[in-house]
């Protein structure tokens, strides 16, 4: 008779190697969970930010620079302090509202060298390489924040060139305005009509939502200006009258284009008003009268600038700045930061990290 004790131990190992190896799993699923997963590094800012961070670095440098070409005597100090001034305007406004966000970076890095010793043509040269920089810049980044680069932009673009004829110096060459940029390029009428995105923000209470608001109050301010040129020629002398005939022209182009594009974007025309009100100063100064209609309009700009992408920002980038240079070319100030209304009083003082934030103007 056989033994049935010798029989189950076979039986037993494939059992024994089965719990073995279901202990090796528990304990290898236990030492897996016990692990920490490796924490994902935080993602670097993105392109706005580094755009702006790169416009308040350049805004300092050129601060800096400005203040030591005033101190030095070597240009005069009204025209150099008006620089300075502007600068630390555009400072203040380009701060981020925290101070641990925004290092010193760049999207697209201008030639501004990190010592403020310039002479008066190096300063002109870096005023006008920040403000194309600046520009350029606000093609691609989000819209507020594209409003106010292209504002800080053009207004350093101008101040290069006040800056160049107050001095004697060349003016930069490939990054001065033209009093037409813009002017052109309007979109087909024949396009089929393609509705916007929906707007990421709102400019403000009882602005433009979208982007034909935007686009509707342009007309309506072109409109506007048209009007006004065509009272004023008549009373203007030989030397205004020629480029206010050439500034109407650029007006009637502009709106054509801004007409276009607004259909372009399944926008309703703007009626045509028969006329307007015109102030009661206008008719006895019709020079400065333009200018005030020119630096009106720059608002407009800054909104369709905000609110707009693509080749639709591009052509509003270039009228903002054509506006203003007719602006500025009558006599009114476009401000710090053209097509962007500032309440300079309400902006921060500049942060005492910050270089070149001991100066008296700074505040």
């Amino acid at each position: 008779m056989k033994d049935r004790r010798h029989d189950s131990r076979p039986r037993l190992r494939p059992l024994r190697f089965a719990a073995v190896a279901l202990a090796a799993l528990v304990v290898l699923s236990l030492g897996f969970a016990l692990v920490p997963a490796e924490t994902p590094a935080p993602a670097g800012p993105g392109f706005s930010e580094r755009a702006r961070a790169a416009a308040l670095g350049d805004a300092l440098e050129l601060r800096a620079a400005g203040q030591g070409l005033a101190s030095s005597g070597a240009v005069d100090s009204t025209m150099a302090d008006g620089v300075v001034t502007l600068l630390t305007i555009q400072a203040r406004a380009l701060q981020s509202p925290s101070p641990d966000v925004g290092a010193r970076g760049s999207a697209s890095p201008s030639p501004v060298p990190a010592t403020p010793a310039m002479g008066t043509a190096e300063l002109v040269q870096a005023l006008a390489a920040s403000g194309a920089t600046r520009v350029k810049d606000a093609q691609e980044a989000d819209g507020g924040l594209a409003r106010l680069l292209a504002g800080t932009g053009t207004a350093q673009l101008l101040a290069a060139g006040r800056l160049a004829a107050a001095a004697g110096v060349p003016a930069p060459q490939g990054t001065a305005l033209g009093p037409d940029a813009g002017a052109s390029g309007g979109a087909s009428s024949e396009s089929p009509c393609v509705a916007p995105p929906a707007a990421a923000e709102s400019p403000g209470p009882g602005g433009p939502a979208d982007a034909r608001q935007a686009l509707a109050a342009v007309t309506a301010a072109e409109q506007q200006a048209i009007y006004a040129y065509q009272a004023a020629l008549p009373r203007l002398g030989p030397a205004e009258a020629g480029p206010a005939s050439e500034f109407l022209g650029q007006h009637k182009g502009l709106a054509v284009s801004a007409e276009a594009r607004l259909r372009r974007a399944c926008g309703a025309s703007v009626p045509q008003q028969p006329g307007y009100i015109l102030d009661g100063g206008f008719l006895a100064a019709p020079a400065a009268g333009l200018g005030r209609i020119e630096a009106a309009t720059l608002a407009a700009y800054g909104d369709a600038v905000a609110l707009s992408q693509g080749q639709d920002r591009a052509w509003a980038l270039g009228a903002l700045q054509s506006t203003a240079v007719r602006a500025a070319r009558w006599g009114a100030d476009p401000g710090p930061v053209p097509g962007l209304i500032l309440d300079v009083g309400q902006l921060p003082a500049l942060r005492a990290g910050d270089p070149a934030t001991a100066s008296p103007a700074a505040s």
